[in-house]
């Protein structure tokens, strides 16, 4: 296992930036209003914020950073690494990274780089600009979070569309005198690669014109193979057989008990396997935030934006612990316990 620690580094900020168009699953007019009613209840997914045709989650991370580095003061020309963290870049080449690197205006000796992860994707982008900044001796980097992931789903599936928000997310990085570690535990099983699949499109299955065929799978879904596919159930089972002795692992190597954890902040896939998590981890409700019901699954913006949203206030005031736990495609997942310290955290921006 990935089990390790880092020193050196804190979140000196972080904004989250959503659409402005919000879509009720009261109103998703392919299923009864029975079934509305049944899937918002189980998944907990209420609302949802929906990206235009126009905007990319470059456009939502760009916002986002452009806020927290005025609030914060930085002098651009001092970031010297950019790391973006998506499933839904630009284009599949140039790396999504460079290109905002450029509208940024940062200085061309920033390093950057792009990760192509989605639920686990905040923890793994952490840990990767954490420790590049400790090995390089960088000073201050910018992580970029977030996904598009509305545009990958079918409409006539209920299975995926229901699910699924956008949101894009900066975190400020910087090197520190303060002697408090990060901790990470980050793990992989490959073997359950297509329980969350865009089938083609890609190297292994060529784009053609029957890419784009509409085929039934089961009644009330409906998709082609462009669109995304979600097992529930095998993601289901390996979210509760996998996530908490990640915790656990995480929390005996940092020789932490749950008590000392001020904040447990779970990738917001869905309220079934939250609260399931939630409960066989002993946890209380109001350590572990839901924005479940407002955004929906936001793919690797769920972390970020979720402490953004609902704890803002204390973010920006005290000296908390978090451990947050990110889970899903790949499949990966991964946890972090770290520390925000009276850290830059602007309201929520809508886009």
């Amino acid at each position: 296992m990935a089990l390790f620690s880092i020193s050196g580094i804190r979140i000196a900020g972080m904004a989250a930036c959503v659409p402005n168009t919000i879509y009720q699953n009261s109103d998703y007019k392919w299923i009864s209003k029975k079934e509305r009613e049944l899937l918002i209840k189980t998944t907990g997914v209420k609302q949802r914020r929906l990206a235009d045709d126009k905007t990319t989650t470059s456009d939502l991370c760009f916002t986002a950073a452009e806020k927290l580095i005025k609030d914060s003061g930085w002098n651009k020309e001092e970031i010297e690494i950019l790391i973006f963290v998506s499933q839904s870049r630009d284009y599949p080449i140039p790396s999504t990274s460079c290109i905002l690197q450029d509208r940024l205006k940062l200085s061309k000796k920033c390093l950057t780089l792009d990760i192509n992860l989605g639920c686990s994707g905040y923890v793994y982008g952490l840990s990767v600009i954490a420790s590049m900044m400790q090995c390089s001796g960088i000073k201050k980097g910018l992580l970029l979070v977030g996904d598009i992931s509305t545009k990958h789903v079918s409409y006539r599936d209920k299975s995926a569309f229901p699910l699924f928000g956008d949101a894009g997310t900066a975190t400020l990085i910087e090197s520190s005198d303060d002697k408090a570690k990060i901790g990470f535990n980050l793990q992989t099983d490959g073997s359950g690669y297509d329980a969350i699949i865009i089938p083609e499109g890609g190297m292994r299955n060529h784009i053609s014109l029957k890419s784009f065929e509409y085929k039934k799978i089961s009644p009330g879904i409906y998709r082609h193979k462009i669109h995304l596919v979600l097992d529930g159930i095998k993601v289901f089972n390996f979210a509760l057989s996998e996530v908490i002795p990640t915790i656990n692992e995480l929390l005996t190597s940092e020789k932490l008990t749950i008590e000392k954890i001020d904040y447990f902040i779970l990738h917001q896939a869905n309220l079934l396997i939250n609260e399931s998590l939630r409960k066989k981890l002993k946890l209380p409700k109001e350590k572990t935030p839901i924005t479940i019901d407002k955004f929906g699954n936001t793919s690797c913006a769920s972390i970020p934006l979720t402490i953004v949203s609902e704890l803002n206030k204390q973010v920006r005031k005290e000296k908390l612990k978090f451990l947050l736990s990110g889970f899903g495609i790949g499949l990966s997942w991964g946890a972090v316990c770290i520390d925000l310290d009276s850290i830059i955290c602007p309201e929520l921006i809508e886009y």
